[in-house]
Parts: structure tokens; C-alpha cells; sequence
């Protein structure tokens, strides 16, 4: 069997179809949504709030300014249940666009800025949405842990701690490992172009010096400086981000 991760489509559906078509099981790490793309400055915020107050609250988050940055939105929201409204309306399209495009064969957890409630809900017959569980793909299990670990931007996907902890521990041992988040060791949640380090998982870490899977696969850093490698038998794999390659990393599974 072919098995096919990819993450981090933010909108991104052209190449969807053929890189299903291509696998036996495609595996969706999180991310579905294009809240907001950095490279060309669109996405769900800036149909929301418009282009500068969404490019000055970016600005502020880089500088650690959280609230600040929160102000420079809610200042030109109007109406916030409105603003909501909005958001949540442009999600569900996303969403939807990115699940027409999918196939039956598909198992989708989700990443820091998806909002998994929805997610679950739109996912169709055929469309496994997969948290804290372990599946048989082919002779191999598969394990997902999705969301995000808890951060200052406080966005929909994010987990606390221990509850994130927890789904590791509901997975048990699998023979690969999958999160939105990678492992937090510097050179695979360092950005090369936003020249920053992303959050990390250390539960992961635990997880993987505890149960050794033969494979942990990852997203959410979109240039890492690192995206492949080991920590002690388990080979570890950023799959790519697919929004600006349409491309992932694909492995096959004895049937």
C-alpha cells in the first residue's frame, strides 16, 4: 500500500485530487484552512478585517506584543459578532472546498489554526476525522494526536498541555506516529524564512522515546532547517508544506 502525509494546505486544493489519486490512504496533518498566508498576505483574516490591520497585527506578534496585536484587530472588527459570523462562514468554505477535493481514502486530524468542532463536523462518509486514536492502515498502525500546544495567540486549535499529553497516551504504542506539531528540538522547529523558532511538542519526544515508532511525521513548520532525521531507532519527517509545494511524503505499507 501507498500511504501518503501531507499538512499545511491553508486553502490549497488544486494538486488534492491527484495526490489522492496516487495512494492508497492520504494522510491530512492539520491546517486545512487559510486563515492567513504570510507569503502573499491573504486569507480568511484579510477578507475579515481588511490587509493593513491584519499586516500591523502581524507585526506586533512578531515583536511578542500579543495583546497590543489583539487591540490592532478588535479596533477596526465593528460589530464582533459579526466579524465572527464572518469568520466562521469563510472557515466552512475552506473546509468544504478542501473535502470536495478529497477522497474516500483520507484520515484528517487538525493543526493549530483549524477549528476542529467544524472540522469534524464537515468531514464527510469516507473522511475519517482521527484525534487521540490509533488506526490499521495496511499492517501498520497509525497513531494521531492532532492540535496545537498552547501558545500566546491563543487561536482555536491549540490544546493545553495536559490534555494534549493525554491523547498520546490514548494512541499507545503505534508504529507511526502523526501530529500537526513537530518534536520541540530546535533545528526541526526552526523557520528558515520567518527566521524564528515555532513551537514544539515535547510530549511528543516522550512519546517516541517511550514507544519507538518506526516513523514520527509532522507539520506546521513550513521551512524548517531541518525537515528529516532520527531520534534514536524513529526516523522523524516535516512532510512538507503542501500549500507552497503540493507535494508530501509518501511510504509504503505492507499490506
Amino acid at each position: 500500500m501507498r500511504v501518503t502525509a501531507i499538512s499545511d494546505l491553508h486553502g490549497a486544493v488544486e494538486h488534492l485530487p491527484a495526490v489522492a489519486r496516487e495512494c492508497d490512504a492520504l494522510l491530512v496533518l492539520g491546517d486545512l484552512i487559510n486563515v492567513l498566508d504570510y507569503r502573499t498576505w491573504d486569507g480568511i483574516l484579510v477578507e475579515v478585517y481588511g490587509r493593513e490591520p491584519v499586516a500591523e497585527a502581524a507585526r506586533l506578534r512578531r515583536e511578542g506584543r500579543f495583546e497590543e496585536a489583539r487591540n490592532a484587530i478588535a479596533a477596526r472588527s465593528g460589530d464582533r459578532h459579526d466579524s465572527r459570523a464572518r469568520f466562521l462562514d469563510l472557515a466552512r468554505r475552506d473546509y468544504e472546498q478542501v473535502f470536495e477535493a478529497l477522497s474516500d481514502n483520507s484520515y484528517v486530524t487538525f493543526g493549530n489554526v483549524d477549528i476542529p468542532e467544524m472540522l469534524r463536523e464537515l468531514a464527510p462518509p469516507g473522511v475519517r476525522f482521527v484525534d487521540g486514536e490509533a488506526v490499521r492502515i495496511g499492517s501498520m498502525t497509525f497513531g494521531f494526536v492532532g492540535g496545537g500546544v498552547r501558545t500566546p495567540l491563543a487561536v482555536s486549535g491549540e490544546v493545553d498541555d495536559a490534555e494534549y499529553d493525554r491523547k498520546f497516551d490514548r494512541v499507545g504504542p503505534a508504529d507511526v506516529i502523526c501530529t500537526h506539531m513537530p518534536p520541540r528540538i530546535p533545528w526541526y522547529v526552526y523557520d528558515t524564512v520567518a527566521r524564528k523558532f515555532e513551537p514544539g511538542s515535547v510530549g511528543l519526544i516522550d512519546y517516541i522515546r517511550r514507544h519507538q515508532p518506526a516513523y514520527s511525521l509532522f507539520g506546521h513548520v513550513h521551512q524548517p532547517l531541518v525537515s528529516s532525521g532520527a531520534l534514536g531507532g524513529t526516523r522523524l519527517v516535516n512532510v512538507g508544506h503542501f500549500q507552497a509545494t503540493g507535494a508530501g511524503f509518501t511510504m509504503d505499507v505492507p499490506d
